[in-house]
């Protein structure tokens, strides 16, 4: 969901859904815990919010609380998310704005729970004077903030033993796509492109460290070295190109249209070790910027196209 800007990014990073995310939506007899599983316990607590029941009129206004509420099988709750949320398929979105969220309109879907990653407007304050709880999970700066996340939802949702489950897979895989990467004497460098204004993450952002985990050096550090601008820099042509990016991934495709074809035809790219080795990978622009459970969707694309390149 996020586009063009460093501001917009670190908003939505946005990024992970993930194909292991992709759960249907829950049964209708959700109430009822899974074979074995202990009963969800309520009241339930997650920092300061307590919620006194289940709540059954979840509104969600992030795309990643939408595609983790899913996952963790709390989808049936979800009776309305952002106009944003386009997965999954089923996901119940309306005409609601995370970027300009309006109390009177999510008040309008008499929710019991209100999942928010930005707080807009003061958007939380408005809603809390309404009497209406509402559970602010900010953009992850770490996996650990997504396993977090997932924890907090399924605590709040009723579905804790679902949350750990989904927690429990994504390390699983993490795990496998990073234990056979080969052995390079040298690291592969890589440029990360946010939009076609060459906008990118560091490896200090959420995005960078799953780069990180592929054992890939990020040729943006530099540039945001005193963190100035806040692990998003833009860089400019020129500083590309002299940096040779070995691997180039475009999380531009479907906003931007952005493509190997597109990048090669830019001034001086055609040289570049990425272009000239079709090493650019095109990835999925929602995929790439959101912080859910398809977070090991993009490190299986990253992962994939180390494993091409010759050792």
């Amino acid at each position: 969901m996020f586009r063009r800007t460093p501001r917009l990014f670190a908003a939505t990073l946005a990024v992970a859904a993930l194909a292991l995310g992709a759960c249907a939506q829950s049964e209708p007899d959700d109430d009822a815990p899974a074979t074995g599983a202990p009963a969800a316990a309520f009241p339930a607590t997650v920092g300061k919010l307590t919620l006194e029941k289940r709540p059954e009129k979840i509104v969600s206004l992030a795309p990643t609380a939408t595609e983790m509420l899913f996952a963790i099988g709390a989808g049936g709750q979800v009776t309305a998310a952002d106009d944003q949320s386009n997965f999954p398929p089923e996901a119940p979105r309306s005409d609601l704005s995370a970027f300009s969220p309006n109390a009177e309109s999510i008040a309008g879907k008499s929710p019991d729970l209100v999942v928010l990653s930005d707080d807009r407007n003061k958007i939380v304050d408005q809603l809390t004077t309404l009497k209406i709880p509402v559970l602010l999970t900010p953009a992850a700066v770490t996996l650990d903030d997504t396993y977090r996340q997932l924890t907090d939802l399924g605590t709040l949702t009723g579905h804790a033993t679902e949350a750990a489950d989904v927690v429990r897979r994504m390390k699983d895989d993490i795990t496998k796509l990073t234990a056979d990467l080969p052995k390079r004497s040298e690291k592969l460098t890589y440029f990360h492109e946010l939009g076609p204004e060459l906008y990118t993450a560091t490896s200090k952002t959420f995005i960078g460290s799953i780069y990180a985990l592929a054992g890939l050096e990020n040729i943006a550090d530099a540039s945001d070295a005193d963190g100035r601008n806040g692990g998003y820099p833009q860089l400019s042509q020129e500083s590309i190109v002299k940096a040779n990016p070995d691997l180039v991934f475009l999380a531009d495709t479907k906003c931007c249209k952005q493509t190997a074809e597109t990048v090669k035809a830019r001034p001086g790219w055609a040289g570049v070790t990425a272009v000239r080795n079709n090493q650019v990978v095109a990835l999925d622009d929602d995929v790439a910027s959101r912080w859910g459970p398809r977070v090991v969707d993009l490190l299986r694309a990253v992962v994939d196209a180390v494993a091409k390149v010759p050792a």
